[in-house]
């Protein structure tokens, strides 16, 4: 029971980033809610996988874990060269 308060915990800590997101003009805050978002997400997907004993959910959260921020950096570094292009 006591990871059931865990979990909603994590969620109520989710929207903290998603009203963050929502409130800001500036892209870079946005893509730092999107990044925390999605790091909060993963673990939070970790901990239903032990909550649930379903090994193959926490491979998922892992995988999203290490690999769910790289196209979110990709993202960052290609509206960075079109701002230089922009600037120059």
């Amino acid at each position: 029971m006591n990871l059931n308060l865990v979990l909603i915990a994590m969620i109520l800590a989710l929207l903290i980033p998603m009203y963050e997101a929502w409130q800001d003009d500036d892209i870079w805050q946005k893509m730092l809610a999107f990044a925390s978002i999605a790091t909060k997400t993963s673990i939070m997907i970790l901990v239903v996988a032990v909550l649930r004993d379903d090994w193959m959910l926490g491979v998922v959260g892992v995988i999203i874990l290490s690999v769910g921020n790289a196209g979110l950096m990709l993202l960052a570094h290609v509206l960075k060269r079109m701002n230089d292009l922009a600037n120059e």
